[in-house]
């Protein structure tokens, strides 16, 4: 079986984030989608709020599974036989970061790293954009699943 991750703290998900663990769903046989438990964070929604989320907006994809993890991503990987992470780039920046921890990562583990180019619909959308646009009233539909968008609209706005 061809097991690979797709990790991230998902605060929220994105449709780009979506783009990324659906065409790695049609790619590999099991698809998880790691969501980072980072303590030293402030988060919008809580751990626990956000695997619910990705498990409503990913079950179409029925050899997709959510989990959370915290600590180094290649002991999670290690311990749940997945020699593969996926990582999707969005612009030169992105994969300068990505390059040096996937090399890092291969150091310390055996753990490759792949690099799909996100769709150019989504190459400007990250999750913090997203949450500050949505936080002075911008419209975020069209660039979040429409769960999320309610989600936003209700913590953001009251």
């Amino acid at each position: 079986m061809r097991r690979v991750v797709c990790p991230g703290s998902f605060d929220p998900i994105t449709n780009g984030h979506l783009d990324i663990i659906g065409r790695s769903a049609r790619l590999y046989d099991e698809v998880t989608v790691a969501v980072l438990i980072n303590v030293e964070k402030s988060s919008l929604f809580t751990v626990d709020e956000r695997i619910e989320i990705l498990q409503t907006v990913t079950k179409e994809f029925a050899n997709v599974k959510v989990r959370k993890f915290h600590g180094l991503l290649v002991d999670f990987c290690k311990q749940n036989d997945i020699p593969a992470i996926v990582k999707g780039i969005r612009v030169v920046s992105d994969f300068d970061y990505e390059l040096q921890m996937a090399q890092l990562n291969y150091r310390l583990s055996g753990v490759e790293t792949l690099f799909m180019p996100t769709n150019p619909e989504y190459s400007f959308l990250s999750s913090s954009r997203v949450k500050e646009i949505a936080r002075y009233g911008g419209d975020v539909s069209g660039l979040v699943p429409d769960l999320v968008h309610k989600l936003l609209i209700e913590r953001l706005r009251g």
